[in-house]
């Protein structure tokens, strides 16, 4: 079996807990990354008009490297109980792979966060809100997603604009070339609402009086999940790699140490 049974053999048990943890791992992030995928707070329009969605490829990536260290977890405790050197050669080389796979997802996820500024928003919202005259169907597609997205962040979060009302007046606007500033200071989702989904006062909302308009920010409620989301896949991400480092030493040197 081994060069030294006895003291090889005691590293069987280890290796054997650590691939438990690596495939429960992997299954937990798969779980993590599919519910990221599936976008429970309908936020990806938004991010996919900024042609850069790469935090949703870095949990697609996610979702592969869980299955992977799963499948892979069973081979290594096979190889492991067995001690089958190819069985072993073969795990190793696969996980190495599937190893670099995950710390792209991880450094991917990490580094995106950054990217989620209020003036990426502010921006986005007001060229593309409402916005009629689109050049192509991919335009007019991702320029309906990111209204329709912006209408259900300001009802159901009841906010208004990434920083608030004001970003409607400040600046120069799609909305405001359709709409005057005396019907329309901000978009009538901006209002509070009653039970029926009508403006309590409509006129109060359009005159700034307070309690009856949303005087506060979306920008919390579009970065908050986003943010959570990224430092789950980039940080439990880390935490995997750290552990499956240890797992995979070990097995290199339990395969070094098996006989031909």
């Amino acid at each position: 079996m081994a060069k030294s049974d006895d003291d090889i053999c005691i590293l069987q048990g280890p290796l054997v807990f650590g691939n438990v943890v690596i495939g429960m791992c992997g299954i937990a992030l798969t779980a993590e990354c599919i519910f990221f995928v599936s976008d429970p707070h309908g936020l990806y329009p938004l991010l996919e008009a900024t042609e850069n969605n790469d935090i949703y490829a870095a949990a697609w990536i996610g979702i592969f490297v869980g299955f992977a260290l799963f499948a892979l977890s069973i081979l290594g405790i096979v190889g492991v109980i067995k001690s089958n050197r190819t069985l072993l050669l073969v795990y190793i080389i696969l996980m190495l792979i599937t190893y670099a796979f995950e710390m792209a997802s991880c450094i991917t996820a990490a580094t995106h966060q950054d990217f989620l500024t209020p003036n990426l928003f502010l921006k986005q919202m007001l060229e593309r809100y409402q916005k009629s005259d689109t050049v192509n169907n991919n335009e007019r597609w991702m320029t309906e997603g990111v209204t329709k997205t912006w209408d259900k962040l300001m009802l159901q979060n009841q906010c208004c604009g990434v920083r608030g009302p004001s970003d409607w007046q400040e600046y120069t606007s799609t909305f405001r070339t359709t709409h005057s500033d005396a019907d329309f200071p901000w978009p009538r989702n901006c209002c509070v609402m009653d039970a029926q989904g009508s403006p309590v006062n409509l006129d109060g909302c359009k005159l700034g009086v307070p309690g009856y308009y949303n005087s506060n920010g979306c920008y919390d409620a579009i970065s908050g999940p986003m943010n959570t989301h990224a430092w789950g896949v980039a940080w439990f991400g880390f935490a995997i790699l750290c552990w499956t480092f240890c797992v995979l030493f070990g097995t290199m040197f339990y395969w070094s140490r098996i006989e031909y």
